[in-house]
């Protein structure tokens, strides 16, 4: 496997949707992501909580269509995000098995930073 580190960026539309349980939040969502990973994602977030007081949780899984440093291909995407007491803390990581064309056998994570705009730092490998 060979290692690989890149940096993008991400726009992110979200349209709200009901919530299939009540209680829940349920937000579809398009993604233009630029630098790296050149595509168009979109996909599916289910929430819980309430993040106005600092305490909430959700899930999201996303496809990826596009590049990864010039290799086309397709993968999806899943995070998982809590936050309590105003403190947050995500997993965003590659679905194993999820990857097509170039980016077969892609495994990887994802750094979020959202502190000016969503640019992250992307972990990956892919087979020799």
């Amino acid at each position: 496997m060979a290692a690989y580190e890149s940096t993008a960026e991400f726009t992110i539309e979200m349209t709200p949707v009901e919530g299939p349980l009540q209680g829940t939040s349920r937000f579809d969502f398009t993604k233009v992501w630029t630098g790296a990973m050149e595509g168009r994602g979109a996909g599916v977030m289910l929430s819980g909580g309430d993040p106005n007081v600092g305490e909430a949780g959700y899930v999201a899984l996303e496809r990826f269509e596009g590049t990864v440093d010039g290799r086309c291909g397709c993968f999806e995407l899943q995070q998982f995000g809590l936050m309590s007491g105003g403190e947050g803390s995500l997993s965003y990581a590659v679905v194993p098995g999820s990857g097509t064309r170039d980016l077969a056998g892609i495994q990887g994570t994802i750094d979020l930073n959202t502190s000016n705009g969503h640019h992250v730092t992307f972990r990956y490998t892919l087979p020799d």
